[in-house]
């Protein structure tokens, strides 16, 4: 036997070591392309070079035992190659959705940190003229009725900041959550929006800014018209927020096929090319002449509120500043046109 050995195994080495270094040659210029490719060349490699040492061994004397060798090695390459291919794309099918699952973690985690950031500084701050103003008051540091009235009021309006800040919190959380449940009906955008125009226009006129809405066509969209009230609002108060006394905030309501649109236009200046792609994130405030008062929800709710209707929400620069487009589906009804 160990005659044998040492007779066969020259022969063995020096055929199939070349052909082993080969494959690894070339699999280490598949490194960082194909992992089904890869998987594969692992697999032809030892076949080819058990080939190449079972000829060697034979000197290539074609006798019957050699060709039933062959063919044994030929049919285990039918199987494991194929199976290669499989296992290879599966694979890499898992590794793709894992680095992309890992890469979602990374950025939710970076989002929540910095969320939990701006959100702390941003109670600290009402927490901190509440805390203020009731030590004064309790020291005896303001006595006259009209400062302690005045005080009071200061009071429940930083508190009303604080309860605005949860709100949002609440609703952020039930949308990222996937606990966000919607009673669907016919809801006439006429009704919301008139709603919200009527609601908000308080705050426009103190800013001195003018706001206004257009149709042609109001549809009827699928949807929940609290939710929808909230989309509406949230885009006005933040086009009213970023727009200069003497601007202009546009609201636009229209049909496009089997859609509904809502248009909101500011004259916000624009937003830089760079920062759009982030203006629904969660506590985005892009550059400081643009950061909003409170937690910078509102944009990031008015997305998860209209995906939550199955339409679409985007925003581009327009004009003088941006326009915020609102796509909704349609309901049965169709649209009802104005007098």
């Amino acid at each position: 036997m160990l005659v044998e050995i040492s007779h066969i195994f020259p022969y063995a080495v020096l055929f199939s070591l070349p052909l082993a270094v080969l494959g690894a040659l070339v699999m280490r210029r598949l490194v960082g392309g194909s992992l089904a490719t890869a998987l594969t060349v692992l697999a032809i490699v030892p076949v080819v070079a058990t080939i190449g040492g079972v000829l060697a061994v034979s000197g290539f004397m074609f006798s019957s035992i050699l060709i039933t060798t062959l063919l044994v090695c030929l049919l285990v390459a039918v199987v494991t190659v194929p199976t290669a291919v499989f296992l290879g794309r599966s694979i890499a099918r898992r590794s793709v959705w894992e680095r992309e699952a890992r890469a979602r973690e990374r950025a939710a985690e970076a989002s929540r940190r910095e969320l939990v950031a701006w959100i702390s500084h941003d109670l600290r701050t009402p927490l901190a003229g509440i805390r203020a103003m009731a030590e004064a008051l309790a020291d005896g540091v303001v006595a006259r009725p009209a400062e302690v009235a005045d005080y009071a009021g200061r009071i429940s309006g930083e508190a009303s900041k604080l309860s605005e800040m949860v709100d949002d919190l609440f609703e952020l959380s039930r949308i990222t959550a996937g606990a966000l449940r919607l009673t669907l009906s016919e809801v006439p955008l006429a009704d919301v929006v008139s709603e919200v125009v009527a609601a908000e226009s308080a705050v426009a006129s103190r800013k001195g800014v003018v706001l206004r809405a257009d149709a042609v066509v109001w549809p009827v969209v699928l949807g929940s018209d609290p939710e929808l009230a909230r989309v509406v609002r949230n885009l006005l108060s933040n086009a009213i927020r970023h727009t200069p006394p003497d601007g202009t905030v546009a609201v636009q309501v229209g049909v496009d096929g089997s859609q509904a649109l809502l248009r909101v236009d500011d004259g916000c200046g624009g937003i830089p090319e760079a920062d759009l792609p982030r203006v629904f994130e969660v506590a985005f405030r892009g550059t400081p002449s643009r950061q909003p008062v409170g937690g910078g929800l509102g944009l990031a709710i008015a997305r998860g509120l209209v995906e939550a209707h199955r339409g679409t929400i985007d925003a581009w620069n327009h004009g003088h500043g941006c326009r915020f487009e609102v796509r909704l589906p349609l309901s049965t009804a169709g649209p009802l046109r104005t007098a």
